[in-house]
């Protein structure tokens, strides 16, 4: 019972790591006792957390890599591959998204972010299933957004592609559930973190997000990956199917 909050000797890859949420999942999975692959575009961003991070003792590695890209999703099952023969964690982290009206995206934004958010989450789960088939325990973790639970303001493909990846992580569960592969999401509110710092910076529209939040704050970072955490640990073992609100209560009213 008491290694139910360990992860010693487990494998994990985490996408969009090095920073936000990403970031502060891969540090605490490490802190845990993880092995943890650390995946972003930017060379110099990976370098940067992996210095981080193995200055605090943590085993971390690091693949550059376009999730939204074929070569590059193979590349990234190569090289784990070549040093495990299976993956315990996988977590789909990254995504994107640009705040407008539903009429006024162009063709090109609206497929970047259904290529970013859903088609590559998909994909990589697929290309890594026979590495978490091994692991006969192993978890994956989908990152949405509240957007994909409920009414936002803006930003219909985000909400869509959320949406999309809710019913995955449910369809999945079921689907490998024979092979002992658990499935779960966590769909965060506004998080403090670079994606959305410049939104933020706006007093009127802050106070309107603080004033639908229950607990009348903005999350931190680690707050939405303790949850991430919990759902790859042994302690939530008997967890599957399920996505998480990581978001103060917003969702009890919606925007």
């Amino acid at each position: 019972m008491k290694n139910r909050w360990k992860l010693n000797g487990k494998t994990a890859l985490v996408t969009g790591s090095t920073k936000g949420i990403g970031q502060a999942v891969a540090e605490m999975l490490a802190k845990r006792g993880a092995e943890v692959y650390v995946i972003a575009r930017k060379k110099e961003e990976i370098e940067q957390q992996l210095d981080h991070m193995k200055t605090q003792g943590y085993r971390a590695f690091g693949i550059q890599a376009d999730v939204t890209r074929k070569e590059d999703r193979l590349k990234m099952f190569k090289i784990l591959s070549h040093q495990h023969q299976q993956l315990d964690i996988l977590v789909n982290n990254v995504g994107t998204n640009i705040r407008k009206r539903a009429i006024d995206y162009t063709d090109e934004e609206y497929f970047h972010i259904f290529n970013t958010n859903m088609h590559s989450n998909f994909m990589v789960s697929r290309l890594f299933y026979p590495l978490l088939k091994k692991t006969q325990g192993a978890a994956l973790v989908n990152v949405l957004s509240v957007a994909g639970l409920t009414h936002l303001r803006t930003g219909a493909p985000y909400g869509m592609t959320k949406a999309a990846l809710a019913q995955l992580t449910r369809n999945l569960a079921v689907e490998w559930a024979g092979d002992a592969i658990r499935v779960n999401a966590v769909a965060p509110w506004y998080t403090k973190t670079p994606l959305v710092e410049n939104l933020l910076k706006d007093e009127s529209y802050l106070q309107d997000v603080l004033n639908r939040t229950p607990l009348g704050r903005i999350a931190e970072a680690e707050e939405v990956a303790a949850a991430v955490v919990f759902l790859c640990m042994p302690a939530s073992s008997y967890i599957t199917g399920q996505c998480i609100a990581v978001d103060g209560g917003f969702t009890i009213n919606g925007f």
